[in-house]
């Protein structure tokens, strides 16, 4: 399925309610406003899907549920771009920039393109370099070795900003490892949506690595993702929607939005035995020292 047919499929339907709002602040650590709220044209390079009123709305709905922190992600070049203005613009929002690993299977990872990632990567606000990473679901093997060598170029430019490593792996754990083992992994690096079973948990967990869980969570067949997150202490732990991508239950099949993250940080305390508040605040703590304070 390409981008725009999911960000079509993913905004199908009525939006669920918003949930009870957490007993702390807490954050959505990967959103895409962008697809969330409309759908460029074709000919956009620009990146400007919706109007600021609209986003601030989308903001101030997670807020409303003490979710008061946001990591908008970039997938290209123009989505980078708008998720670099909107961090410097929003005072809730930080930013992350990357080509996705099926943008750079597709052909895309150009040094033009590789260099704006970098140019990016540089402003005060842009305190990630992602999603990148491999992808062996939607991607044939004809475009593996495009694939790896966009990663490893977006691993140098996060080491040389001093900023964290987010990382889309799909079907591809042991080879995401080998990259990162051979390539030196930035000093934070965030598996996003992470995907793997309770061993691949532990292998990420003893590199330092961050694990950030989405609504897949929740999901009554996730039993694998609940035993991972059992076994991650909790201050390598992180939370995001992913959206309008994987919405929790109760709501699974309609559009996600951040502000639906505490049914997932609700279903984190559970499967980890924490006090939610306690989560709450712990959740806070890791992104800040992974992504740096929101704060003015």
């Amino acid at each position: 399925m390409s981008r725009s047919a999911s960000s079509r499929a993913n905004r199908r339907g009525e939006p669920p309610p918003s949930p009870e709002p957490l007993p702390a602040p807490a954050l959505d650590s990967h959103t895409h406003l962008d697809i969330v709220l409309g759908e460029r044209p074709a000919d956009d390079e620009h990146g400007e899907w919706a109007t600021d009123e609209a986003v601030d709305a989308e903001i101030a709905a997670a807020a409303a549920v003490n979710v008061t922190r946001l990591v908008q992600v970039g997938v290209d070049v123009p989505s980078s771009r708008w998720s670099a203005a909107l961090a410097e613009r929003h005072p809730a929002v930080l930013a992350a920039v990357a080509l996705h690993p099926n943008e750079a299977g597709a052909g895309k990872a150009t040094d033009e393109a590789l260099a704006e990632i970098d140019r990016l990567a540089a402003l005060p606000r842009v305190r990630a370099v992602g999603e990148t990473g491999l992808d062996r679901y939607r991607t044939g093997p004809e475009g593996w070795d495009a694939q790896e060598a966009s990663f490893r170029a977006h691993i140098r430019i996060a080491k040389r900003h001093g900023v964290a490593l987010v990382i889309h792996d799909r079907d591809a754990h042991e080879e995401i490892l080998r990259v990162l083992d051979d390539e030196g992994a930035p000093e934070h690096t965030v598996f996003h949506c992470f995907s793997g079973d309770a061993a691949f948990a532990r292998a990420c967990v003893a590199r330092g690595f961050v694990l950030s869980f989405a609504g897949t969570l929740t999901f009554g067949n996730a039993g694998d993702l609940r035993e991972a997150a059992a076994v991650t202490p909790v201050r390598q732990l992180l939370v995001e929607t992913d959206s309008p991508f994987l919405t929790p239950v109760p709501h699974r099949g309609r559009p996600n939005a951040s502000r639906l993250v505490p049914h997932t940080v609700r279903a984190l305390a559970e499967v980890t035995g924490t006090d939610l508040e306690e989560l709450c605040h712990a959740l806070t703590a890791t992104a800040e020292r992974v992504f740096g304070s929101w704060g003015p």
